[in-house]
């Protein structure tokens, strides 16, 4: 064989050879690819799984800023997963949280409970305290404003008569208002959002959790006054609590108008007698406002 020849095979091998090594290299350089982009498209449809946004404590009441939506892989998902084909969001806002959640972690049904269902209440309460119920207005329940897990002082609004004459003279019915409990957590409220017409309908009553004794107060001032719900900030804890029954925190309604009189008085001021000379003259002395 000539020199030529041997030449001419001996390229013809190595460009072959050249040929097959970049032939499979390119092929595993497109195995990658090809695996990403079903990676990526099995991700796009795998379903959607309501998750704890953060790390949420035992006996928390789940706001949606607390839930997320998180895709979640086909082959790892549970029947007590909340799926978003399923159920909503909002089902979940306002329940109460049975066991520590860990950010991430998937929201079951046995790791909180919403309201209505059968142990809510005994799952939010905490040990030692009792749940009670008030009646509140549109306006006294602050407009619907009040959620779950919210600290609210209680105040009462009464209507008070006077018995018979003082100072020979009818007294009119007088108006007074007293924080009756205060740093009050709200269990509960019955407002409802209805989805399809897009209406809210604003609570009749919230549910508080209190004391044995202050279930008692509470029942006691429901039957003889009106309750406000008034709401204190979540940053409360340098903020002073209304302890051992404090009586100095009421209000009466002539300190609230200006142009009503004192309680106990008629609201006619106090007639002097001004005598000048030989002339004596009563004369009616304007009463305080304060």
């Amino acid at each position: 064989m000539s020199m030529r020849r041997m030449l001419f095979l001996l390229i013809a091998l190595i460009a072959s050879g050249s040929t097959i090594v970049v032939g499979r290299l390119w092929l595993q350089g497109q195995r990658p690819a090809a695996t990403i982009a079903e990676r990526a498209q099995e991700s796009a449809t795998a379903p959607m799984v309501l998750v704890a946004k953060g790390n949420i404590p035992a006996g928390f009441f789940l706001r949606p800023e607390n839930l997320r939506w998180e895709r979640w892989p086909e082959n790892g998902l549970a029947p007590s997963y909340v799926v978003d084909t399923k159920r909503k969001l909002e089902d979940y806002v306002g329940a109460v949280v049975r066991v520590g959640l860990s950010d991430g972690e998937p929201i079951t049904d046995t790791r909180v409970v919403r309201p209505g269902e059968r142990g809510f209440l005994a799952a939010v309460l905490t040990p030692g305290f009792r749940a009670i119920t008030v009646n509140v207005t549109p306006s006294s329940g602050l407009a619907g404003l009040v959620f779950p897990g919210d600290r609210i002082d209680l105040v009462a609004s009464f209507k008070v008569e006077f018995q018979g004459k003082q100072d020979g003279a009818s007294h009119p019915p007088r108006y007074a208002s007293e924080t009756v409990e205060s740093n009050l957590r709200v269990l509960a409220v019955d407002q409802r959002v209805d989805d399809q017409n897009k209406e809210i309908v604003v609570a009749k009553t919230a549910t508080l959790e209190v004391t044995p004794k202050q279930a008692e107060i509470i029942a006691i001032v429901a039957e003889v006054g009106k309750f406000s719900l008034s709401l204190r900030s979540m940053a409360q804890e340098d903020e002073p609590s209304l302890s051992d029954r404090d009586l100095t925190s009421y209000t009466w309604d002539n300190e609230a108008a200006r142009m009503l009189p004192p309680p106990g008085t008629s609201g006619a001021g106090k007639t002097v007698s001004i005598v000048r000379g030989g002339d004596a003259k009563d004369v009616e002395v304007a009463r305080s406002t304060r």
